[in-house]
């Protein structure tokens, strides 16, 4: 469906909007007589920045990407050339199919236009003739929900009603694509879990999904695949629990050098400073994964090693569901001192069926506000209850009720 070939997309700097005119006349007039002394001057008059280098990436039916990264490392960029919105310097991107795609906040829409003719304008762009339109119109509107707004110009929208309307539109035409960079971020939580579960919907039809967003367990969830972008390139490309394990040391890099602090170096399924780390976790009588019943005791045994400059160690142990969703944990303080330390942990398995996952952090925490990460690792240890007890509370995990007919 989306076959991305050598992509590359260069941007030119100039140095005043005198340059922008004078260049390109030179480079016509001046430059085949005297292309040396044209390069040189060239330089002196814009700079060269590189946003993309060398991306290629094939995505077939059904597939779903997540493009991740810091800030200014090409991710939009990207998108937008897939989208057609942009054009690449170098290489060249093969699309199959409708593509429906979620950019800038906003994009495609006229300011001027009410809602209702936003409506038809966007969907005639993806394709739709007016009488399709007129069978999904009622879909769109009901899943935007932004009341008498719909009437009026986008112009007077707030952000989140703007992102509303966007993405009923875009999800309501049946794409065989659908692009969305980081625009669910905008709207609030409630907008947001109806745009997931259609998410889901869209999915289950065989639709390929490129999302670009700093919310990494939304990547988990929708995503078979991801990848890190840096500085234009693509770090790694696999699997998303490796490529965000690889990304959050990238984050956690660059987070010491702005505190100067020290560097991290990755480790088994995570990242650590030199000097702290998990050596050895276990669930006693499983090992590293065990498969237990509602509401069995279970005990973890963890042992770390601590270095002497961690003045306020503390581990945090968290909980995580199979969709990378943290459901519960616990900031546990360390005995001060270097050395390696031994800690057990008990906790009885109330959740629901299902596989779930422990994630522990190393950190120097003087306070809740001061904390400074020193070591993660992620699925060292995972447990599946077997039990279906949908009959004894809903959600993943119960909480004490007192329940009394009066």
């Amino acid at each position: 469906m989306i076959k991305v070939t050598n992509v590359s997309k260069t941007y030119q700097i100039w140095r005043s909007p005198l340059s922008r005119l004078l260049v390109p006349l030179a480079r016509k007039l001046v430059r085949p007589f005297a292309p040396q002394w044209f390069e040189a001057w060239q330089l002196q008059q814009c700079e060269a920045v590189v946003a993309l280098q060398d991306i290629s990436f094939e995505l077939g039916q059904g597939d779903s990407l997540g493009i991740i990264g810091l800030n200014g490392s090409g991710k939009s960029t990207l998108l937008q050339i897939i989208a057609g919105t942009l054009g690449a310097t170098h290489g060249e991107v093969e699309i199959k199919g409708r593509v429906a795609a979620l950019l800038e906040l906003g994009s495609g829409f006229d300011p001027e236009f009410t809602g209702i003719e936003n409506i038809y304008l966007n969907a005639s762009i993806l394709g739709l003739s007016r009488e399709e339109t007129n069978t999904r119109f009622d879909d769109i509107v009901a899943f935007a929900d932004i009341g008498d707004f719909i009437h009026r110009q986008v112009k007077t929208y707030s952000s989140g009603m703007m992102v509303r309307l966007a993405f009923a539109v875009q999800v309501h035409v049946d794409p065989d694509i659908l692009i969305v960079d980081e625009a669910l971020a905008v709207g609030d939580a409630r907008f947001q879990a109806k745009a997931l579960t259609k998410l889901d919907q869209i999915l289950a039809k065989g639709t390929t999904l490129l999302f670009v967003g700093h919310d990494l367990n939304t990547v988990k969830s929708f995503c078979n695949s991801a990848m890190l972008l840096d500085h234009g390139q693509v770090i790694q490309q696999g699997l998303p629990d490796d490529v965000i394990a690889h990304y959050l040391h990238l984050v956690q890099q660059h987070a010491s050098i702005e505190a100067g602090g020290k560097s991290a170096t990755q480790i088994d399924r995570g990242f650590a400073v030199s000097g702290f780390g998990i050596t050895e976790a276990v669930i006693d009588g499983y090992g590293q994964h065990g498969t237990v019943t509602y509401n069995q005791q279970i005990n973890i045994q963890i042992h770390l090693k601590l270095a002497d400059s961690c003045p306020h160690p503390c581990l945090i142990l968290d909980v995580i569901d199979a969709r990378g969703l943290q459901l519960t944990g616990q900031r546990i303080p360390i005995p001060a001192g270097a050395g390696i330390k031994h800690l057990q942990v008990g906790m009885k398995c109330c959740f629901q069926m299902g596989i779930y996952r422990f994630r522990m952090r190393i950190v120097n925490s003087p306070s809740l506000d001061q904390t400074t990460l020193l070591s993660r690792q992620d699925n060292l240890l995972s447990m599946q209850l077997i039990d279906d007890v949908r009959d004894k509370f809903t959600g993943l995990f119960p909480v004490p009720m007192s329940c009394e007919w009066l």
